[in-house]
């Protein structure tokens, strides 16, 4: 007489398994760009923040100092404890900040980060 083995319904399939794991996979090739543009953003918003934010403190340091468009002003001019900013302010992508003449917009060295 044989015997038969019954199945007890725990566990699952190597297909079953399968499957999940190809599903997981798929979520994951739509989702993984979506974080890395999401990031991308966030860090040009933050530069574009410390670029508006140079650009108001040079300009309350012309009217304090009665400078026209033009003359130059330096980051030592601006930032400090009792100055216009209180630290110097870093791009999150390791981009360096350029404050430039009364009048011009503060640039930063990373191509995309550019004030309107």
């Amino acid at each position: 007489m044989k015997k038969s083995i019954a199945r007890n319904g725990r566990g699952f399939t190597l297909v079953e398994i399968m499957i999940v794991i190809l599903i997981i996979g798929v979520l994951m090739s739509i989702a993984v760009p979506s974080f890395v543009q999401a990031r991308e953003s966030g860090r040009r918003s933050s530069c574009l923040g410390s670029l508006k934010e140079i650009e108001t403190a040079k300009e309350q340091w012309a009217m304090d100092n009665k400078k026209t468009n033009g003359d130059t002003v330096d980051f030592t001019d601006l930032v400090g404890s009792t100055l216009y900013i209180k630290s110097t302010p870093s791009c999150p992508q390791g981009g360096t900040y350029s404050v430039n003449a009364v009048g011009a917009t503060p640039t930063c060295s990373v191509s995309t980060h550019v004030l309107p």
